[in-house]
């Protein structure tokens, strides 16, 4: 029996190639992977070739040590199960239901400690770095009581950041997507109202408090600062990878006091850091999940075989797809 793993090759082209199952280190664990998810955001921009082959995959995780030139692996939401451990390893990790933060491949080895051992059904599981993202916004906006609130794009993590917000005791919760199904989902989530980026002036009673652009779209942020009240902030959690940016900073923005934050998930805040730290942020992550079912957020499965046709689907046809997700059986 072989394994699979998916590489990202060049432009628009990803390849599954099989390799030998690998056996673990004295210290390590294999994991045997059930469903992978499909990031539409970052992921997106490495099949487009819109990223910087020199920059690092992720220097916070240990399973993406590398940059992005091609080939590259990259992914970082998979849930599978141990099934073989290491001599220096207890063999109470035997047979546990894990998340790691790991390419699209269906059998990998690691450190026990680089896990996070869970009990959420795999197809919530799944969702636990896009929550996470969306924990990190909000406690970097701090929004207050009676807070006016904008999001920009309803992808998984614009859609998470929604449901979160909408929990807090907001005055106003207002989304933005291009697409159809996406704003319906929002609403369906707490959102007030979810619209248009054409219609977004006509749908705000006032200028917002918070902003979050969230759509990977670099126009975006020029309409998220430019609806953004006087001292009012606005979370930038977009990557635009190699996408130019232009802004129209004049003197609207030049007298507003707004104040522009950057957001990433892979580090806390030196503001948080005293008190939290990203175990205790899981911890949040997996409970609330653990609350709060998001089934209709995936909405499309694929087997890692037909990787190619998935990222087709999100490439070519955004409008019809939320999460996807891959199988290994």
């Amino acid at each position: 029996m072989t394994g699979r793993a998916l590489y990202f090759t060049a432009p628009r082209s990803v390849d599954v190639d099989e390799r030998p199952i690998p056996d673990p280190d004295p210290d390590e664990v294999r994991v045997r992977v059930e469903r992978s998810g499909i990031s539409p955001g970052t992921e997106l921009l490495v099949y487009r070739g819109e990223v910087s082959q020199d920059v690092p995959t992720d220097e916070t995780i240990d399973a993406l040590d590398g940059t992005f030139s091609y080939p590259v692996q990259y992914g970082y939401a998979t849930v599978g199960r141990v099934t073989a451990v290491g001599e220096a390893v207890d063999d109470d990790w035997l047979d546990r239901q894990v998340f790691a933060f790991n390419p699209h491949e269906s059998h990998f080895v690691a450190a026990p400690e680089s896990l996070v051992p869970t009990t959420l059904p795999p197809d919530q599981a799944l969702f636990i770095p896009n929550v996470e993202a969306g924990v990190n916004f909000v406690m970097d906006a701090r929004p207050r009581i009676g807070a006016r609130v904008v999001v920009f794009g309803q992808g998984p993590v614009g859609l998470l950041t929604t449901a979160l917000l909408a929990e807090f005791p907001l005055a106003d919760l207002v989304t933005v997507d291009c697409y159809e199904n996406r704003r319906s989902l929002s609403e369906s989530l707490g959102a007030d109202r979810a619209v248009a980026p054409g219609d977004l002036n006509e749908a705000l009673k006032s200028p917002a408090d918070i902003t979050f652009e969230l759509s990977g779209n670099p126009a975006a942020l020029d309409e998220a600062i430019d609806v953004t009240g006087y001292a009012g902030q606005v979370i930038v959690g977009s990557w635009y990878g190699t996408k130019d940016v232009s802004l129209e900073l004049g003197e609207a923005y030049h007298r507003s006091h707004v104040r522009v934050r950057s957001s990433q998930v892979s580090r806390l805040d030196p503001d948080h850091a005293d008190r939290w730290d990203k175990d205790r942020r899981l911890d949040v992550v997996q409970s609330w999940l653990a609350e709060h079912d998001l089934s209709a957020l995936l909405t499309h499965e694929f087997h890692i075989d037909r990787a190619a046709d998935a990222y087709r689907l999100l490439d070519e046809r955004r409008d019809e797809a939320v999460q996807v997700a891959f199988t290994y059986e």
